[in-house]
């Protein structure tokens, strides 16, 4: 019987994984920069982590991967935030940590959604938490990390899109001026907006069902109920992303998918037109109430996600030279009864930090030198019976026919003048 991935799912083969390790090299490269830590949070947490009271989001409604061992509900993660919080708080990470808290995860998160190109039931997320302040300028900087990752992975087509849901009392009366305009149309919205219509109303105007309805169209806009701090707080985040000359465009109807927003939220999306349904690069927002929903202090945060298929799919489209890092340094070449020396040599380069391959089946000489090519070896090493009595080896830079003979001792330090170390 044959085996296959389960739906929604996939394996990453050997000739993709390169493609992995450069944006993870990417990735830790700029959150060193940034000086942002790695966290580790399990892949399933208790349900009641993610189902929050009278949230209206799809993803704990419709999309959660939650099951029962004994008298526990637990649920495979469908996002970071709400791990990263709940560790932060349980180990009380703002008692030890310097505010604000810089942290970065990356790891697999579980959605039952319909699978689509970029979008799997497992897939892959890197994302950031900036914990225990709020400013302005915190925003710009957290918008400012995403979009160094993206931009280094030579994705230029691409746009900011920002919007600010306000604070609690600049939301409290936009929710209430869009019950009473959605109340006459409550016949006409599809079965989800009537759900949010009691617990958010303000994710109808994120609806992929109803969006191109008549009536969306004269919605009350957010920006006319906003308060003055709420609107100064805005206009500041603005002006640090115009420093930092990062171009955006006010997107007043995004709100995005998760209900703890406040203030800032923003998505990065591509503006390729192959990008259909699935141009949402990242995205993420401020939350202002989540630190202390889970047993922590009243505390503020900011982060964003990015889903790594996505951004993997989008960097090959626009010619992003990965660095794979897959060939090898040197080949070892064995002739005759020399496996225990071809081994011992081979050892000997990657202990001094050279990607070495060897030969350590019987084959023709033929053969060893068709997998040194296949391999991209750089120089190859050729050891037999009589190298091994002498004390040398032979030595030869690949593609070239002159070989040189030297000593075993020599040949690391000779390796290291070729490569250039």
């Amino acid at each position: 019987m044959s085996y296959q991935t389960p739906r929604g799912t996939y394996d990453i083969l050997p000739e993709e994984a390169g493609k992995w390790h450069d944006l993870e090299r990417v990735i830790r490269e700029k959150t060193k920069l940034y000086r942002y830590r790695e966290i580790r949070t399990p892949y399933f947490e208790d349900t009641a982590v993610f189902k929050r009271e009278n949230d209206s989001s799809d993803m704990v409604n419709k999309e959660m991967y939650t099951f029962t061992m004994g008298n526990d509900s637990l649920t495979l993660r469908p996002e970071g935030t709400a791990g990263v919080i709940r560790a932060f708080d349980q180990h009380k990470l703002y008692g030890s940590m310097e505010m604000p808290a810089r942290l970065y995860y990356v790891g697999a998160m579980f959605r039952h959604e319909r699978p689509q190109k970029g979008r799997q039931r497992q897939f892959t997320q890197f994302g950031v938490e900036n914990i225990g302040a709020k400013t302005p300028e915190i925003d710009a900087e957290t918008i400012a990390l995403g979009y160094d990752i993206v931009k280094a992975m030579d994705i230029s087509s691409v746009k900011v899109l920002i919007n600010t849901l306000g604070d609690d009392a600049s939301r409290a009366a936009y929710r209430n001026a869009l019950k009473e305009y959605f109340a006459p149309y409550l016949d006409e919205l599809c079965g989800d907006c009537h759900r949010r219509y009691e617990q958010n109303p303000l994710r109808i105007l994120d609806c992929k069902v109803d969006h191109d309805k008549e009536f969306m169209k004269g919605a009350p806009r957010l920006s006319d109920y906003l308060n003055e701090e709420s609107r100064a707080y805005f206009d500041q985040v603005l002006k640090c992303l115009d420093r930092l000359g990062i171009p955006y465009e006010i997107d007043e109807k995004l709100v995005r998918g998760l209900d703890y927003y406040t203030h800032t939220v923003f998505e990065v999306v591509s503006t390729r037109p192959d990008s259909g349904a699935q141009a949402t690069v990242f995205g993420g927002g401020r939350y202002d109430n989540f630190v202390s929903y889970y047993g922590g202090p009243d505390m503020s945060g900011i982060g964003f996600a990015i889903g790594m298929e996505r951004l993997i799919q989008l960097a090959e489209a626009e010619g992003h030279d990965f660095r794979e890092n897959e060939t090898a340094d040197v080949y070892v070449i064995g002739l005759g009864q020399v496996g225990s020396e071809v081994l011992a040599t081979v050892q000997q380069l990657r202990a001094a930090g050279f990607a070495a391959e060897a030969n350590l089946v019987p084959r023709s000489l033929k053969a060893q030198f068709k997998s040194a090519d296949r391999c991209g070896a750089s120089s190859i090493v050729i050891l037999g019976e009589d190298e091994v009595k002498n004390g040398t080896v032979n030595i030869k830079r690949s593609g070239e026919k002159e070989q040189q003979t030297v000593k075993r001792e020599e040949l690391v330090s000779l390796l290291k003048e070729w490569k250039g170390r």
